[in-house]
């Protein structure tokens, strides 16, 4: 069972999914896993507030957004986060980043997580690009 905090990071980024340009835009929260979307409604504000915060981090610099989608999928493989990695995925995907890249982000992370963590990601990412 996922805790509060693992639904509102999923929730966050089923939200940046619905975005076209790779964007951190705030989506309805009719659209969020139920945990998340209480936490949306309850506090608006703090909701908004990590929106902002999103949108301003993807603007700090200048990563084009494919790079930042997979480097979303790698903190989300790190994380070992399989909701996010999910997440992630099928956002590259809608967005045409190359399976390969993304199934490439997941044996980048060996020397770094482990093997087992890596190929764990690995099973994870394949749910979606299979």
């Amino acid at each position: 069972m996922r805790s509060t905090i693992e639904e509102l990071v999923l929730a966050i980024m089923i939200r940046d999914s619905k975005s076209q340009s790779m964007s951190d835009e705030t989506h309805a929260t009719n659209e969020l896993p139920a945990t998340a979307s209480e936490v949306a409604e309850t506090y608006p504000d703090v909701w908004d507030a990590y929106g902002d915060l999103g949108k301003a981090c993807s603007n700090a610099g200048p990563i084009d957004g494919e790079t930042k989608r997979l480097v979303k999928l790698a903190l989300a493989v790190g994380a070992q986060s399989e909701g996010a990695v999910h997440s992630h995925v099928r956002r590259g995907l809608e967005e045409d980043v190359d399976p390969e890249a993304l199934r490439h982000v997941a044996m980048l992370a060996v020397p770094t997580i482990g093997f087992p963590k890596a190929v764990a990601a690995s099973t994870w990412i394949d749910d979606l690009v299979d």
